[in-house]
C-alpha cells in the first residue's frame, strides 16, 4: 500500500507528503469522520524506536493539546499507528493529528517585504496573545523566532512548534538540555545563551526580538557564528530600532528596549502586561503614521445571534478592504504558494509539484490593509473594529479561554470544588471536556484540591471545551527567619512579622551563646513554610555539660573539657603533693573537681593525676 493510500488509526487518510524534516515528515490528511482537512506529521520511522526522540516527539503533542486558542496551531489527536514492513517485522510509528493553516511564515514574510509599523504591531499582539495562554496552560514555548509563526491570510497570527516546550513547573531544564536549536541562537535570551533555567519571561525576549526585527527590518544581534550572536545577548547594548528605523516614536523605543533587558527582572514580568504596553505606545502621538485611510461605508450593526455564528461575515469597512469570515479557531486552512508553513514544526519542505494539488488562491497583500490583528487589539470608532473587538470580547472573556456560554445546549461544567485533581480532571474528560491545570495558594482548601473552575460549574459547554481547574498548593509559602542570637521577645516579634506562630519554647545548653539568646528553630532557618505555621525555639540555659574524663588520657581530658562544646578553665594538679615539689605529673585522670552534669558557662575546673617517681 503506498503512503498515500494509508489510513492513520481507521479515520485519517493520508494525502499528498507536503514536508520532510530531519524528525518527521508532515502529509495532508482528511480526518474522515469529521470530514476536514487536517495535516498529519509522522515521526520517521528510523527514529521512532529511540526513546528520547519519540519522547520528545510525543511532549509536543502533549504540549500543543494543553491549549485551545485561535493564535495556536491546534494538535486535534495523537498516538502510534502499527504496521507491518517488508520484512514481516511490526513497526510503530507515532503521529500527531493537526490544524491545516493557510498562510505565511513570518520569517518568509519579513524577507519579501517590509513590515508595516501597525502590521507589526499587531503581529506581536497575537504572538503575545498566544503567549499569555499558553503561559496561563504552564507551558513556555522556548523557542519563539519568526519561523515559528504564522500569518493567516486573513492577517491574524498563529504559533507554532512546542515541541521543546516545557511546563512551568519544569523550568529547571535549561535550554542546552534541548537538542537542535542552535540555528535559534538570534531570538536567545541572555539565561539560554547563559545555560540557566528558563522562564516565561525568556519567552517575551524572544518576542522582543521578533518584534524588533520587524520594526527595524534587521535583528538586534547579528554575527559569523551561532556563538558570537549569543555572546551578543548577553553581554552588548541594544542599538534603538528608531536607528535603523527613524519614523518610530520613543514610545516603541522604549517597549522594545525593556523588553530586551538582559536582566530578566526588568523585563515585562507577564505577556499581558508586554502587550498592554505595546498597544498604548502605538497610540502614542509622536508614532508612525498610520496608513492613509479611506472613506469608510457605513454598515449595518449585527446581531449578538450573528456574531455567534460560524457564517458570519465582517462587513466591508472600506472598498480597499476584502471580506474575511470569522471561523472558529478549529477551522482548516490550506498551504498558500511555495511558502512552507510547517517549517515552523521542525519540517523542511521539498518542491513537490502535483498537478493533483489545489492551487491557492490569490492572496492580497497585507501591507495595503490594516492589520485585523491591530485593528483587534487597539479598537478604533471604525464598525469593522467594532465587531472584531467584540467577537475578541465573546472568544475571550474568560481570562484567555475559548469558552461561549450558550444558555441551552451544551454539556453543564461538572461541580468539582474539593475533589483533588486526578479525580476532577477525570470526571471532566468524562464529559469530553480538555483539562488545564492552574496552581493558586489559599487558606482555606487543601493542597491538591480544585479551588474553582473556569468556566464555572454548571456552564453549558460545547464537547471539547477547555476547563482551567484552579489547583490549591496550599497556603502562601514564608521562609522561616534566620532568629539565631535573638532574645525571645525579639525572636517573637520576628515571627509575627513573617507571618508565623511561636510554638514551644525548650532550653539548651551552650557554651557560647547567652543566657536566653535563640539557639536553634524548628523547622531550621530558611525552611519554606505555609504561612502561620509554629516555629519552635531552643533558648540558650547559660549551662553546658561537664562530662566524666576520669581515666581518660590527660591529653584527652583537656580537650574535650577546653574545647568548644564545653569550654571549661581546667587546671591540672595531683592528688597530693608529689616527692620533691617538681615530680612530673601522670597521664591518667584520677579525679574531676566537678562532676559530671550542667554548670555554668565559663566555669573553672580541676582534673587530678598522679605523680610519677
Amino acid at each position: 500500500m503506498s503512503e498515500n493510500q494509508r489510513v492513520i488509526a481507521g479515520r485519517y487518510t493520508l494525502g499528498n507528503l507536503i514536508g520532510r524534516g530531519g524528525m518527521a515528515d508532515v502529509y495532508e490528511g482528511t480526518d474522515t469522520i469529521l470530514g476536514r482537512k487536517v495535516a498529519i506529521k509522522l515521526l520517521k520511522a528510523d527514529l521512532a524506536a529511540d526513546p528520547n526522540f519519540e519522547s520528545r516527539f510525543r511532549e509536543e503533542a502533549q504540549a500543543s493539546a494543553r491549549m485551545a486558542h485561535p493564535t495556536i496551531v491546534r494538535v486535534y489527536d495523537t498516538g502510534e499507528e502499527s504496521s507491518i514492513d517488508d520484512n514481516g517485522t511490526e513497526r510503530r510509528t507515532p503521529y500527531i493529528v493537526m490544524e491545516y493553516v493557510r498562510g505565511t511564515v513570518l520569517r518568509d514574510l519579513m524577507h519579501e517585504r517590509k513590515i508595516s509599523t501597525p502590521e507589526a504591531i499587531g503581529y506581536a499582539e497575537g504572538i503575545l496573545t498566544a503567549l499569555e495562554f499558553s503561559h496561563r496552560a504552564g507551558i513556555i514555548h522556548r523557542d519563539i523566532k519568526s519561523a515559528n509563526i504564522m500569518v493567516t491570510d486573513t492577517g491574524l497570527v498563529k504559533v507554532m512548534d512546542f515541541g521543546i516546550a516545557r511546563t512551568i513547573s519544569d523550568g529547571s531544564a535549561t535550554q542546552a538540555h534541548t537538542t537542535g536549536i542552535v540555528g535559534t541562537a538570534q531570538y536567545f535570551s541572555p539565561e539560554q545563551a547563559r545555560g540557566e533555567s528558563v522562564d516565561k519571561r525568556t519567552d517575551l525576549y524572544s518576542t522582543g526580538v521578533v518584534l524588533y526585527e520587524m520594526l527595524a527590518g534587521r535583528p538586534p544581534f547579528t554575527g559569523e557564528t551561532a556563538v558570537s550572536v549569543a555572546y551578543q545577548h548577553v553581554s552588548e547594548a541594544v542599538t534603538p530600532p528608531s536607528v535603523f528605523n527613524p519614523e518610530l516614536s520613543a514610545a516603541l523605543d522604549q517597549v522594545v528596549l525593556r523588553s530586551l533587558a538582559k536582566d530578566r527582572n526588568d523585563r515585562f514580568q507577564n505577556a499581558e502586561e508586554f502587550r498592554e504596553s505595546l498597544l498604548a505606545a502605538s497610540l502614542d502621538p509622536t508614532a508612525a503614521p498610520a496608513p492613509t485611510q479611506v472613506e469608510e461605508t457605513p454598515v449595518e450593526e449585527p446581531t449578538f445571534e450573528e456574531l455567534l455564528s460560524e457564517d458570519f461575515v465582517v462587513p466591508e469597512a472600506a472598498p480597499t478592504v476584502e471580506e474575511e469570515t470569522i471561523s472558529p479557531p478549529t477551522e482548516a486552512f490550506a498551504p498558500t504558494s511555495d511558502t512552507n508553513p510547517f517549517a515552523t514544526i521542525g519540517v523542511e519542505f521539498e518542491d513537490i509539484d502535483n498537478e493533483d494539488s489545489p492551487k491557492p488562491a490569490k492572496k492580497s497583500n497585507p501591507s495595503q490593509r490594516p492589520s485585523p490583528g491591530l485593528l483587534w487589539g487597539i479598537g478604533s470608532g471604525v464598525s469593522v473594529v467594532l465587531v472584531g473587538l467584540l467577537v475578541w470580547l465573546l472568544a475571550f472573556g474568560g481570562g484567555g479561554v475559548l469558552n461561549f456560554h450558550p444558555s441551552e445546549g451544551g454539556t453543564p461544567v461538572a461541580a468539582v470544588t474539593g475533589l483533588t485533581y486526578d479525580a476532577a480532571k477525570a470526571l471532566l474528560e468524562g464529559q469530553k471536556l480538555v483539562v488545564s491545570e492552574q496552581f493558586e495558594t489559599s487558606a482555606t482548601v487543601d493542597a491538591d484540591s480544585v479551588i474553582r473552575t473556569d468556566p464555572p460549574a454548571g456552564t453549558k459547554v460545547a464537547e471539547g471545551t477547555m476547563v482551567i481547574l484552579y489547583v490549591s498548593s496550599g497556603k502562601t509559602q514564608v521562609a522561616v527567619p534566620d532568629l539565631a542570637g535573638m532574645t525571645e521577645a525579639e525572636a517573637q516579634i520576628a515571627l509575627e512579622n513573617a507571618k508565623l506562630t511561636l510554638g514551644t519554647i525548650t532550653e539548651g545548653n551552650s557554651a557560647s551563646v547567652a543566657k536566653g539568646a535563640v539557639l536553634s528553630t524548628d523547622p531550621v532557618r530558611g525552611s519554606q513554610v505555609a504561612q502561620g505555621s509554629v516555629v519552635n525555639l531552643l533558648i540558650s540555659s547559660g549551662l553546658v555539660t561537664v562530662p566524666d574524663v576520669v581515666n581518660k588520657n590527660l591529653s584527652d581530658a583537656l580537650r574535650i573539657l577546653e574545647g568548644p562544646d564545653v569550654a571549661l578553665t581546667v587546671t591540672t594538679s595531683s592528688q597530693q603533693p608529689c616527692a620533691g615539689g617538681a615530680a612530673p605529673l601522670g597521664v591518667i585522670v584520677l579525679q574531676q573537681s566537678i562532676p559530671a552534669g550542667n554548670v555554668a558557662a565559663g566555669s573553672a575546673i580541676t582534673i587530678y593525676v598522679s605523680c610519677t617517681q
